[in-house]
C-alpha cells in the first residue's frame, strides 16, 4: 500500500494548505459546496441505517463512505482546512498571509453550509412527500437529534457548553487524522482504509462535526424539531466550529508539523575518543 513516512507526508500537508489558500474563489466555493453536500448525504444515509436496523454501530461503520468519496474527488471540508491551511502560514510560505487564511476559511464555511443546506431541503422533501405528510421515522429521528444536541446541551448550562466544545475538539482530532492518514499512502485502498477508521470512531462516539451539523440541524428544524435557529447557532454550530478548529490544529496539524518539520535537535552526543588512542594525548 506504499506507506509514506511522516517526514514526507507532513510536507505534503503544508503544500496542500498553501494550495488551498491560493485557490480561486470559484473553485474554493464549488469544492466546499460539494463537500458539504456529499457529507450531508452520508449523514442521512447513516441515520437511515440506524433507524431501520436499530444498530448505531452499523451506521457508524458505513458513514465514512461519504468522507472517502469527497476526499478522493478533491472537495474541501472546513474541518480539513482548519488543520492544513494554517501550516502554510506558520511555515512562512511566500505570499501566504493571515487575510488569505481567513478568506479561505470563510469561503469554505459558506460553501459547506450551502451544500449541506441544499441536501437538508431535499431530504426533508423526501421524508415528508414534499411537506404533505408528517415526517417518516427517519425524519422524526433527525428532528430529535436536533433537539438533544441543542436544548439538550443548554439544559446543563456552562457544563453543557464545555461538553459541546470538547466533543468538537475530539471530533476534528479524529477527522483531521483521517485527512492526514490519506496522505500516508499512494494507493487508493490504502487511502480509504486509513481514512475509514478515525471517521468511524468520531461518528459512533457522537462527537460534534460542524459540517454534519449543517445538515442535521436545518433539516431537523424543517422536520418539526423543537428548537430554534438561535438554539442551533449558539448551542451547537458556533461552539462546534471553535472546537473543531482547536482539535484539528492543536492535536494534528501543529503536533505533526512541530515534530516532523521543525524537529528539535537530537540529544545524541558524539562519542569521545579514548585517552591513549593513536593521535589522542593521554591526560
Amino acid at each position: 500500500m506504499a506507506y509514506i513516512a511522516p517526514t514526507e507526508f507532513v510536507t505534503k500537508m503544508v503544500d496542500a494548505g498553501e494550495a488551498k489558500i491560493f485557490m480561486s474563489t470559484r473553485d474554493t466555493v464549488i469544492r466546499a459546496f460539494m463537500a458539504g453536500a456529499v457529507l450531508a448525504l452520508a449523514a442521512a444515509f447513516a441515520v437511515t441505517i440506524n433507524v431501520q436496523t436499530g444498530q448505531p454501530l452499523a451506521g457508524a461503520v458505513l458513514f465514512p463512505v461519504g468522507f472517502c468519496l469527497l476526499y478522493l474527488m478533491g472537495f474541501d471540508l472546513l474541518t480539513g482546512v482548519f488543520t492544513l491551511a494554517p501550516l502554510a502560514l506558520i511555515d512562512k510560505r511566500p505570499g501566504v498571509t493571515l487575510n488569505g487564511l481567513l478568506r479561505n476559511w470563510g469561503l469554505v464555511f459558506l460553501g459547506n453550509f450551502a451544500g449541506a443546506l441544499t441536501v437538508a431541503v431535499m431530504m426533508a422533501i423526501v421524508f415528508t412527500f414534499g411537506f404533505t405528510t408528517e415526517p417518516n421515522a427517519v425524519g422524526q429521528a433527525i428532528g430529535h437529534i436536533g433537539e438533544g444536541r441543542t436544548v439538550g446541551y443548554a439544559a446543563h448550562g456552562a457544563g453543557g457548553m464545555l461538553t459541546l466544545f470538547i466533543r468538537g475538539v475530539l471530533c476534528n482530532w479524529m477527522v483531521s487524522t483521517g485527512v492526514v492518514a490519506a496522505m500516508m499512502s499512494t494507493h487508493l485502498s490504502g487511502k480509504v482504509i486509513a481514512m475509514w477508521m478515525p471517521i468511524m470512531l468520531f461518528f459512533y462516539m457522537g462527537f460534534e462535526h460542524s459540517i454534519v451539523n449543517m445538515f442535521l440541524f436545518p433539516s431537523g428544524l424543517m422536520l418539526g424539531g423543537n428548537f430554534s435557529i438561535m438554539d442551533y447557532f449558539i448551542w451547537n454550530e458556533i461552539p462546534t466550529v471553535i472546537g473543531n478548529l482547536v482539535g484539528g490544529l492543536s492535536f494534528v496539524g501543529l503536533t505533526l508539523y512541530s515534530t516532523h518539520v521543525r524537529t528539535a535537535p537530537s540529544r545524541r552526543v558524539e562519542p569521545r575518543p579514548m585517552a591513549g588512542a593513536i593521535g589522542v594525548p593521554a591526560e
